[in-house]
């Protein structure tokens, strides 16, 4: 077999006739198979998903939401209609009946892509000769099985942009210091918010191998991993000027993975959760500008027309790899299922699972 063969068996490719059927006749076949599968077939849709692919979820919400959530099905197959890191946690929490399924195996997360193993293990090595046994690593959820791994075996856990306050604040009760992967974003606002000042943190580089400082290596407490979302790197205080200046009216709330200046000129701050329940529950009449995914932003828009929504960026796009999983995908998985064949299932090495595991559960029992 060649690396060609190997690579298409592995990873096959969309074929080329779904990409020729209407979007009405892909959603009848799409509804037809999840009523005759029934509770075999669980869809779980993350809030940054396409209209047309949320319309068919079992369940929607956050990527650890949903993992937990699908774990608790008795479905044999999961279609993870998200990025690949949300398919490998809810395969690690399924039970080993279940099946994940991703609709398109090129949904990554760019962010997640920031922080691999060789990276990770260089960085903990030389952080380590500086600061000696003083640190305890947290992941954001939004990272690799393999740095879940990693976290879990060095003693620490992940967190969600939800909880992250509250596991920085444990992760203090067990050593000196952090390391904050992958996104630098969220660390830094997640550890100001708790008081802890910006020069008592620095910003490893896992390209340069280097730690980004230059005050008193003593003084550090938090190290964060310079990695981001693209999609919430892109909010800038210049889209917050204009706000303030051409509609005062309109509320801005940002998502934590925005930038520190970012975060910090906005009105409110929180998790995808915070976001839409501060929405829901605004009165009707106010305005706001939102600074997350542009799915969601829509999708706020339509949902509550009792109030003025807008993107703080009007240029942004939706999430490119989150955009990937379509019609065409979801219905040929699910096409394969029904046929009894396997495609695109996401399976987590058990070694790797083990310790990922125990990242997610030391936050699981804290939460």
């Amino acid at each position: 077999m060649t690396i060609t063969q190997l690579f298409t068996n592995v990873n096959p490719t969309l074929p080329e006739a779904y990409k020729h059927l209407s979007d009405e006749v892909m959603e009848e076949k799409i509804y037809r198979i999840k009523k005759q599968m029934g509770n075999e077939l669980f869809i779980p849709c993350h809030h940054y998903q396409k209209d047309e692919i949320v319309q068919f979820a079992d369940a929607t919400g956050d990527s650890l939401q949903l993992a937990q959530i699908s774990a608790k099905q008795h479905a044999k197959f999961i279609v993870f209609c998200g990025v690949h890191f949300m398919a490998e946690t809810a395969d690690i929490l399924s039970t080993p009946n279940q099946k994940v399924i991703l609709p398109d195996m090129r949904a990554g997360c760019s962010m997640a892509d920031m922080a691999n193993d060789q990276q990770t293990t260089i960085a903990w090595n030389l952080l380590t000769e500086l600061f000696g046994d003083t640190l305890l690593p947290l992941t954001y959820v939004n990272s690799t099985a393999s740095i879940k791994a990693f976290v879990g075996r060095n003693g620490g856990a992940t967190v969600t942009s939800s909880n992250a306050k509250k596991m920085v604040q444990w992760a203090f009760t067990q050593k000196q210091r952090l390391l904050f992967l992958p996104d630098q974003h969220l660390g830094r606002n997640t550890a100001y918010d708790l008081g802890i000042p910006l020069d008592q943190m620095a910003v490893w580089d896992p390209i340069q191998h280097r730690l980004e400082y230059d005050g008193d290596l003593s003084q550090v407490r938090v190290i964060l991993w310079k990695g981001h979302c693209s999609v919430h790197e892109n909010f800038t205080l210049k889209n917050i000027e204009y706000i303030r200046k051409n509609k005062p009216e309109m509320h801005v709330i940002v998502h934590p993975e925005c930038s520190h200046d970012v975060v910090q000129h906005a009105d409110f701050h929180g998790s995808t959760k915070f976001i839409i329940d501060t929405i829901e529950k605004a009165k009707a009449g106010t305005k706001w500008a939102i600074g997350t995914e542009m799915n969601l932003v829509n999708r706020l828009r339509s949902q509550h027309k009792d109030k003025e929504i807008i993107s703080l960026n009007p240029y942004m796009c939706p999430c490119l790899t989150m955009n990937r999983i379509d019609l065409p995908h979801l219905l040929w998985v699910l096409d394969q299922i029904a046929e009894a064949e396997e495609i695109n299932r996401i399976v987590v090495d058990e070694h790797v699972a083990v310790d990922a595991r125990l990242a997610l559960k030391r936050m699981l029992d804290l939460s």
